[in-house]
């Protein structure tokens, strides 16, 4: 986490990034999140970059689409910085990029206008316009539909500075109240909570931004109580047979029981571990055979399919560049990431 966070924040990075320019395209920011992820000993492959860069996007998408008004994305951005901080407090050396990037922020977006963080919020709107992917903890929420659009709540706190809706005030020429109705909102709202800190440190008050795995979830936490459901104790022969075809890709494969000196590895994907127990005393009792063998994968490769392997894995790489070639003009984001190389 340091290692992240200390390239993250580092001062040459943090300078390009806050100077006024056009936004990156999602190229790029995926190739930035992957080299900033990449800056520890952490490796992810090409598909879990894909799925945790969405997941980003996504949760990113969240909060600014359910900001109360414009200007609350510094209180969101301050919340993410908050979190950050608490990560390396024991840290000196990452605790100090962290602080200093923060009075940056300050520097730079403190003194926008409300009209100039509309414009902001509505540029992030329209790069994130086309990205749906459902997040099952969105779902289990009941904050995005099934679709993969995010739901807008009719209640709850209005933003600060703001009236709660529902009355209609008339006025003279001479600004004097004449007469006053409602109306019905088709909502719940509330007044406004005070107002979030600005500063370095304090009590940002609004909750988007936060870690959203900390929050308690009913219908995670709590255990059913309908009756159990008897396990399908019928051997699926497509199951075996798939594992058997993953085995021959990774490399030669064994069929044969080992001696019980060499322990196997045992995939089981029908049964408890306890159903498991039951059946290995039956079996040993000599009331047959096991319903579930035991596959053994070697990582050894093997020569033939390492071969058929690398001709796949290169017929790929020559799509690749050439659908990657950008021609002569360069790519915007490219100063941004060759200084991402040198760090």
């Amino acid at each position: 986490m340091n290692d992240i966070v200390g390239t993250m924040f580092n001062k040459s990075f943090m300078d390009e990034l806050l100077k006024p320019q056009q936004l990156y395209s999602h190229r790029t920011l995926k190739t930035v999140l992957t080299r900033i992820a990449h800056a520890s000993i952490m490796r992810l492959n090409p598909a879990s970059m894909d799925r945790l860069y969405e997941l980003m996007i996504m949760a990113f998408k969240y909060q600014v689409f359910l900001c109360p008004r414009p200007k609350d994305l510094l209180l969101i951005s301050y919340n993410h910085i908050d979190t950050i901080r608490e990560l390396v407090k024991e840290t000196p050396v990452a605790l100090n990029q962290v602080e200093e990037a923060h009075r940056k922020i300050i520097e730079v977006y403190t003194s926008l206008s409300e009209g100039e963080f509309q414009l902001l919020r509505q540029t992030l709107l329209i790069f994130l316009q086309d990205s749906h992917i459902r997040v099952s903890l969105f779902m289990k929420n009941k904050v995005q539909n099934p679709n993969g659009r995010f739901v807008l709540s009719t209640s709850g706190p209005v933003p600060h500075g703001i009236e709660v809706p529902g009355l209609i005030r008339m006025f003279d020429d001479k600004g004097k109240e004449v007469t006053r109705s409602e109306f019905p909102t088709g909502g719940s709202y509330t007044s406004p909570i005070r107002e979030g800190s600005f500063e370095l440190h304090g009590d940002r008050v609004i909750r988007l931004g936060l870690n959203m795995y900390t929050v308690n979830h009913p219908e995670e936490t709590h255990t059913s109580k309908a009756a159990p459901v008897k396990a399908d104790d019928t051997p699926n022969l497509l199951a075996k047979e798939e594992l058997n075809q993953l085995a021959r890709l990774m490399g030669s494969m064994k069929s044969e029981s080992t001696p019980k000196s060499e322990p196997g590895f045992r995939i089981n994907l029908f049964t408890t571990d306890e159903e498991e127990e039951e059946e290995e005393a039956r079996t040993a009792g000599g009331a047959g055979e096991p319903l579930f063998g035991v596959i053994n994968i070697q990582a050894m490769q093997d020569e033939q399919f390492a071969t058929q392997l690398a001709q796949i894995a290169g017929q790929f790489a020559d799509e690749g560049e050439q659908s990657d070639n950008p021609g002569s003009s360069s790519n915007k984001g490219d100063d941004l990431l060759d200084m991402m190389d040198q760090l």
